[in-house]
C-alpha cells in the first residue's frame, strides 16, 4: 500500500488560527530498553518551503534514508532541536514524565534560539498529552494521531530525533562494547537480552525495565 507524503495542511490551519510557529513534535527510544528516550522539535513558520522530498515518519525509513534526511529535515526547518532523558531518569521518574523532561529541555533550547513558545502551537504525534504536565508554563499542544505520518512538521522530528539518538548508540557501542547497540540502538532483540544475560545490565540499561521482565 502506497503512503501518501505528509502535508502542512494542519500547520497551515494552525497558523491561520493565530500560531505564529508550529512546533512539530516526535518522541523515540520510549520502547528501547537501555539509552536515552529522546523528544524532537520542528518549527515551521507561516511561510515554510516545501517538505525534502521523501521525508516520512522515520519508522517508514532506512536508516541510510534517515542520515541523509536528517541535515535537510534541520535545514528546512526554521529552528529544530532535540532533548534527552536519561536512562537513569527514565528508572527515577517514569517514562511518561521522562518523555516530558525530554521535551522541556528540547523547549528550552528552542527558546534560547529566540522561538516565542508562547506565540507557537506544539503539534505532537498521538492521542495523549504528556508533554502539558512536564511544564510549568505551557504553550498550547494540539495532539494529533499519526502526525507523524501526515504532518510535515512531525515527520521532520521523527527523523531529526531518531538520527540523533541512534548516534549516540552507536558511540555508546563503542564505548561500553558487546551489547550491539550499533544495530539494535537499545531495543530488546533476542541478542541484545543474550548480551544482558551474558554480560550482565550496564549503566546504559533501563534497570526498572529489565526487573520487570525477569520478575
Amino acid at each position: 500500500m502506497t503512503v501518501a507524503d505528509p502535508t502542512l495542511r494542519v500547520e497551515r490551519s494552525l497558523h491561520r488560527g493565530g500560531a505564529r510557529y508550529v512546533i512539530g513534535c516526535d518522541e523515540v527510544g520510549r520502547g528501547a530498553i537501555a539509552g536515552p528516550v529522546a523528544v524532537g522539535l520542528s518549527v515551521v513558520g507561516v511561510g515554510i518551503r516545501k517538505h525534502p522530498d521523501g521525508l516520512r515518519d522515520s519508522k517508514m525509513l532506512s536508516e541510510k534514508r534517515r542520515e541523509q534526511l536528517s541535515p535537510l529535515a534541520q535545514q528546512w526547518s526554521h529552528f529544530s532541536a532535540v532533548g534527552l532523558a536519561s536512562a537513569l531518569e527514565v528508572d527515577t521518574i517514569g517514562i511518561m514524565a521522562a518523555l516530558a523532561l525530554a521535551g522541556r529541555r528540547a523547549l528550552v533550547e528552542l527558546h534560547e534560539a529566540g522561538v516565542p513558545i508562547m506565540e507557537s502551537v506544539v503539534l505532537l504525534d498521538g492521542s495523549h498529552d504528556w508533554l502539558t504536565p512536564g511544564l510549568t508554563t505551557p504553550p498550547p499542544v494540539r495532539t494529533q494521531v499519526k502526525a507523524d505520518r501526515d504532518c510535515a512538521s512531525v515527520a521532520a522530528a521523527s527523523v531529526i530525533a531518531k538520527v540523533h539518538r541512534d548516534r549516540i548508540m552507536i558511540e555508546a557501542d563503542e564505548a561500553i562494547p558487546g551489547y550491539g547497540w550499533a544495530g539494535n540502538k537499545g531495543y530488546g532483540s533476542t541478542e541484545h537480552y543474550a548480551a544482558i544475560d551474558s554480560l550482565g545490565a550496564s549503566e546504559l540499561h533501563r534497570q526498572t525495565w529489565l526487573h520487570a521482565r525477569s520478575a
